[in-house]
């Protein structure tokens, strides 16, 4: 199935009254965002027909643009050398693209290259969005949307594409980004309380150590998994202990990492760690509201031994996982700040812990990214919103991505890249509450 480029330009904001929200010339990165993947991030939507005109959409575009400015930026430096989004309206990519074939849903259903067909390449981009409009013979539509994470975290983004809509329908933007990112002031004296050297920053030369493996990068399948609400309340049942329960995520994921890790045939004696993304906006104090833009996300890590994660009960993976997160509070943030801005700066040999972004391999760890709460399914252009989200596809083996399900049930879809030698055991054993 050939997908046929129409048209690709840059698009810019559309200013109604004129004036740009902002009038500095550029937005300095946040300790969050220099912390973040320095590359963009690929997302799907399918639509049925009808759908709205390429037109109304690329104008819908250009007025949320307006209000979020920076997207139509690009990343630079100041004159200090520190990085920052110029706000130089540069403009977004929009490629309008046509497929002389209905859309067969099932393509969609299950994660493959031809993904990446229905979105602009992520590689060397310089413009911080990308949108790719689709449409199909049966009038159904795909629009491909990327974004470079530097600039935004998944909550500011899903508030993004709901502005574009409400923009697309000809609605006043409500409510409009919180874009103030030095609303993290350091310290003074500086409280570095926790150990952040090998969690979100790691030394330069630091090379991870994988395991002797007789796989092949070529040899990862993303394998999509649905777990209705009726099987997640049996587990949450079954992880609890000693009437604590637990929450869905957190059992979820423990489930998930003991599946996987039997499924790799890890052995006993190995160590296997989890990181899952958190989201800072309720955690501080005091809180930063939800319209915040920008990235306010740090990790949960959690270790053990191959041997007790599969001998112990699921109650103990859970508990692990319930600690871990917890534990990502509002002393854990701020000393993070502390600690970006004093000792990372001051010592220029630590780099990002975001080794996923030039790995394609994480075994025998797992990284995790939750889109649980994001508002992605309200996307409306005025015809409804889509019919599938997913993330494009993304062979990292051992990043797996959350979403509620497309089904309306209440249940999780779960994105898991594995090796295909481990693909059928995962398959027996991810439904199994032994």
């Amino acid at each position: 199935m050939k997908v046929k480029i129409e048209s690709t330009r840059l698009v810019k904001p559309f200013y109604q009254d004129t004036t740009p929200l902002t009038t500095s010339d550029f937005v300095p990165l946040s300790v969050f965002d220099k912390a973040t993947y320095d590359q963009h991030i690929a997302v799907i939507y399918a639509y049925n027909p009808p759908t709205q005109s390429n037109a109304a959409i690329e104008l819908g575009l250009r007025k949320a643009l307006a209000a979020y400015r920076a997207w139509a930026g690009r990343i630079g430096e100041d004159s200090d050398g520190n990085l920052v989004v110029l706000l130089n309206d540069e403009g977004v990519r929009f490629v309008e693209a046509f497929v002389d074939y209905p859309l067969d849903r099932t393509m969609l259903l299950k994660p493959s290259p031809f993904l990446l067909t229905l979105h602009p390449g992520v590689k060397d981009v310089s413009e911080l969005v990308q949108v790719q409009l689709t449409r199909f013979s049966c009038g159904s539509m795909v629009v491909g949307f990327t974004a470079h994470h530097r600039v935004a975290d998944g909550h500011s983004s899903s508030n993004f594409l709901v502005a574009w809509g409400q923009a697309t329908r000809g609605l006043m933007i409500s409510p409009l980004p919180f874009d103030d990112r030095t609303i993290f002031p350091p310290r003074c004296p500086p409280e570095v309380k926790f150990q952040h050297r090998g969690a979100e920053y790691i030394p330069r030369n630091f090379k991870k150590t994988y395991p002797l493996i007789d796989h092949d990068t070529n040899d990862i399948v993303v394998h999509k998994v649905h777990y209705s609400a009726e099987f997640i309340s049996k587990l949450k049942a079954k992880a609890s202990h000693n009437n604590k329960r637990y929450t869905t995520i957190e059992t979820l994921l423990a489930h998930l990492w003991r599946s996987i890790t039997r499924a790799r045939g890890l052995n006993h004696s190995d160590t296997t760690k989890l990181r899952i993304s958190v989201d800072g906006r309720s955690r501080l104090n005091p809180k930063v509201p939800n319209e915040y833009f920008g990235n306010l996300v740090l990790w949960a890590f959690v270790t053990t031994k191959v041997k007790d994660l599969l001998h112990e009960p699921l109650s103990y993976a859970t508990r692990l996982l319930h600690e871990a997160i917890v534990k990502v509070n509002d002393d854990y943030f701020k000393s993070f700040i502390d600690f970006a801005t004093h000792e990372v700066k001051d010592d220029g040999e630590l780099v990002t812990n975001t080794e996923s972004s030039s790995n394609p391999i994480l075994w025998p760890d797992l990284e995790v990214d939750s889109w649980l709460r994001f508002p992605f399914y309200d996307l409306d252009f005025g015809c409804g919103g889509p019919y599938i989200f997913m993330p494009s596809f993304s062979p990292v083996e051992g990043m797996l991505f959350l979403l509620p399900s497309f089904l309306g049930d209440g249940g999780i879809e779960v994105f898991v890249p594995l090796f295909q030698q481990s693909l059928e055991t995962f398959k027996e054993i991810c439904y199994s509450l032994d």
